[in-house]
């Protein structure tokens, strides 16, 4: 038996115990990661570079690129890590501090993605006003105010799990440092303190929940009182699937945070985590932009000027 005091590193779960298998996953997961780096790292240069983007939404889709970069790349290296060099362990303070930014960059980018639902309920129902309710200085409010909770939400938590005395062990049975994963290896009834601000934290994510879905339903009847069959259709085909990713993050998100120890499975628990932490960063950037003409415009231009400006660089030599 152990306790906090003592605990230099935590053992987290491995994907397989053979080392075929572990380099199955590795490379799944670069592949993941990889995808992930250059669909967000594309959309963060084509709207810092075109003026043309320079505009709430995509100032909005800019900073949630941003947070799903943070985002996978706290949890997936680490995991590719592990499974290449076939290790298991993490220090107290990486630990820590992957807790810190996972929680900080999830729930920042759960607020944004609220206010990006209101964006584009006042952009499709309310557009005479738009301006005035979403000028350049309440954006950028905006943005700042779901940062800010973000940290406050990751230091609260993070400050509470650590500071419960853990005397079960060390190993976590989870692929990165989950919350409720650590609180199974607290002492007794200790753990009740993070239990109750993870429930208070649920609610709030699941009122964000609801006025998105509320968003939605206005953006909904809007969008059925359009005369062509084909505006409805398209944005009927931009709005599900943002529902669909939102829905995916809170429900196995709740489930992973909420669900009773008793209940708990090490492989339903694991697709749970990859579910809520690995594949949103990674199709966020298809669904916010695969139907967004001026996106794929940009990225062309982008992707034409670099290219242009590599020939013309290789030329020189010529």
């Amino acid at each position: 038996m152990s306790n906090s005091s003592s605990i230099t590193e935590f053992l987290l779960l491995t994907f397989a115990d053979t080392w075929e298998l572990q380099l199955l996953h590795f490379w799944l997961f670069l592949g993941i990661y990889l995808a992930a780096l250059l669909a967000n790292g594309l959309i963060i240069t084509a709207v810092a570079c075109n003026h043309r983007l320079h505009t709430p939404m995509y100032f909005f889709l800019f900073n949630l690129s941003l947070l799903d970069l943070g985002s996978i790349s706290t949890t997936v290296p680490k995991a590719m890590a592990s499974s290449l060099w076939d290790t298991r362990a993490i220090s107290y303070p990486g630990c820590a501090a992957q807790v810190f930014l996972l929680i900080f960059l999830m729930s920042a980018e759960y607020f944004l993605v609220t206010v990006m639902a209101y964006d584009r309920y006042v952009a499709i129902c309310k557009p005479l006003q738009y301006g005035t309710l979403l000028g350049s200085r309440a954006c950028v409010h905006m943005a700042a105010a779901a940062w800010g909770t973000g940290v406050l939400t990751a230091v609260l938590h993070t400050a509470n799990t650590f500071s419960v005395p853990l005397c079960q062990g060390n190993a976590v049975d989870q692929f990165f440092c989950e919350i409720p994963q650590i609180l199974k290896l607290a002492c007794s009834d200790a753990y009740l303190r993070e239990v109750g601000v993870l429930v208070v934290g649920v609610c709030l994510a699941v009122g964000c929940f609801t006025f998105i879905v509320l968003s939605y339903v206005q953006i909904f009847r809007a969008v059925l009182r359009i005369p062509s069959e084909q505006g409805r259709h398209k944005a009927f085909s931009m709005c599900l699937p943002h529902l669909a990713v939102i829905s995916l993050v809170i429900s196995t998100a709740v489930f992973s945070y909420l669900k009773p120890p008793s209940t708990s499975s090490p492989s339903l628990d694991l697709v749970m985590a990859v579910l809520y932490s690995v594949v949103p960063p990674a199709v966020n950037p298809l669904i916010y932009s695969m139907r967004n003409h001026e996106i794929k415009d940009a990225l062309r231009k982008l992707i034409t000027g670099c290219f242009s400006e590599g020939i013309n660089f290789l030329l020189c030599f010529v």
